[in-house]
C-alpha cells in the first residue's frame, strides 16, 4: 500500500539550531501513529514543517505522492491534512458553532456559509458539542474546548489528523472520552498522528510509534518493541517504566509514566 504521508531526511533549521534533523518515515493510509520523545524533542515542529508553519530547511514532505514542502499551509489543509493545537485558542467571542464553521470554510469545501454551518452541526454532534454551539466559545470547560479543536479539524474533511497533546490537562475520566472518540474518528476512515506523552494512551491506541530525541528520528515499530528499544528507554522512558511494561500487568498503568523531564 502506498504511503499517504512520506517525509524524506526533512531538516528544519533555526539560526545555528537544527530542531528536526534527517528525519524520514511513511504513514499509511488508516493507520494510527504515536509519535513521542522528550520535551523539545521536536514533535511539534515535525508537525509546523510538515502542515506548511515552517517549510522544511533540507527535504521532501510528501502527501498522497504530491511534494507539499513548499506549499503554504492554507493549500496543504485543503488538500486534507489537518491538525490540532497543543495550546487550545477558539475565537473566544464567536459560538461554538461559529468556531466549527469557520474550518469548514477554510479548507471544508463549504460552498457557502449555510453549507459550512450544516457541516459544522454534523461535527459538534459527532463530538458531543450539539448542546453548546451557540454558546460563546470562551465559556467552555477545558475538556470541551479541545473537543472543539477537533469539530474543527473534522469540518476541515481531513484525510490525515495530527492530534497535538489533546489529552494534556484532563482528568482520567476526561481521557478515556477523548481516547474513544479518536477511535470512532479512525473508524471514518481518517489516518492519525497521535502526539502524546502519556504512554497509557500511546500503547492503547497507536498501531505504530514513532520517536524523536534531539530533533532525530531515534526508533519506530510496534509499540512493544519501542518500549524495549535501549535508545528510547535512556532518552525518555527510563528502566522503571520499560520494565514494568514489559511484564504482564494486572492493571493498566498510571496515566503519567515514569519518564524524564516531566515525560511521558
Amino acid at each position: 500500500m502506498s504511503a499517504l504521508l512520506k517525509l524524506e531526511d526533512v531538516t528544519r533549521r533555526f539560526g545555528g539550531l537544527n530542531a528536526v534533523e534527517g528525519v524520514s518515515f511513511s504513514v499509511a493510509p488508516g493507520e494510527i501513529v504515536g509519535l513521542i520523545g522528550p520535551n523539545g524533542a521536536g514533535k511539534t515542529t515535525l508537525i509546523d514543517v510538515i502542515t506548511g508553519v515552517h517549510p522544511a530547511t533540507v527535504g521532501r514532505v510528501r502527501f498522497d505522492g504530491q511534494d507539499i514542502t513548499r506549499r503554504r499551509p492554507h493549500r496543504i489543509a485543503r488538500l486534507g491534512l489537518g491538525r490540532t493545537f497543543q495550546i487550545v485558542q477558539p475565537f473566544p467571542k464567536m459560538t461554538v458553532l461559529e468556531n466549527a464553521a469557520a474550518g469548514a470554510l477554510f479548507a471544508g469545501g463549504a460552498s457557502s456559509v449555510h453549507d459550512a454551518y450544516a457541516l459544522a452541526r454534523q461535527q459538534l454532534e459527532f463530538t458531543g458539542l450539539a448542546e453548546v454551539a451557540d454558546r460563546p466559545a470562551a465559556t467552555l470547560t477545558l475538556a470541551r474546548r479541545k473537543r472543539l479543536e477537533l469539530a474543527k479539524s473534522l469540518a476541515m474533511k481531513p484525510r490525515l489528523l495530527m492530534l497535538d497533546e489533546v489529552n494534556a490537562g484532563l482528568n482520567s475520566a476526561e481521557i478515556a472520552g477523548a481516547l474513544e472518540l479518536i477511535r470512532e474518528i479512525a473508524k471514518l476512515g481518517v489516518t492519525i498522528i497521535v502526539i502524546e506523552h502519556l504512554m497509557r494512551v500511546v500503547l492503547s491506541i497507536s498501531q505504530r510509534v514513532v520517536v524523536l530525541h534531539h530533533g532525530q528520528l531515534i526508533a519506530q515499530g510496534a509499540p512493544h518493541e519501542v518500549v524495549s528499544d535501549r535508545r528510547v528507554i535512556e532518552a525518555y522512558l527510563g528502566s522503571k517504566y520499560a520494565a514494568a511494561n514489559r511484564a504482564p500487568r494486572a492493571s493498566p498503568p498510571p496515566l503519567a509514566g515514569e519518564g524524564r523531564e516531566g515525560e511521558p
